[in-house]
């Protein structure tokens, strides 16, 4: 693809870009300037062209389980109104049974307390998995 197509562009970042490339245009910015800044903010939200499925990068149906199990866990407490988190859900992790929501280093630390053999050269989704 030659440096500047736009082919490869869904129909709504098309449209997008175009909404943007005005609202410049209207603010007195230079056409081409205007069409560059929109491309720009297009490719910045979206990640440019085309896109199938997201980033690519499917879930394990472990980490799956497991954030079905926090939301549940979640939904529960927020209904019943007694949530230990309450104000501070992203601040304090330790409630949380979610592993995808851990980083890799409190995994390791996880990893090392349930003595997980081979844990050192795991990476985060193995680690899940050992955990689970």
């Amino acid at each position: 693809m030659p440096r500047g197509e736009k082919s490869k562009y869904t129909d709504k970042q098309q449209r997008k870009a175009e909404h943007i490339e005005d609202s410049y245009e209207e603010r007195g910015v230079p056409a081409k300037e205007a069409e560059a800044r929109a491309w720009a903010t297009v490719n910045k939200q979206s990640g440019g062209g085309e896109r199938k499925g997201g980033s690519g990068q499917e879930k394990s149906e472990t980490a799956k389980r497991a954030d079905r199990k926090d939301s549940a866990h979640r939904a529960a407490e927020a209904r019943s109104g007694d949530s230990p988190n309450k104000g501070s859900a992203r601040s304090d992790r330790s409630g949380s049974t979610s592993l995808t929501d851990l980083t890799r280093d409190e995994l390791m630390h996880k990893a090392q307390e349930r003595d997980v053999h081979g844990r050192s050269k795991m990476r985060k989704d193995e680690l899940i998995k050992a955990l689970s």
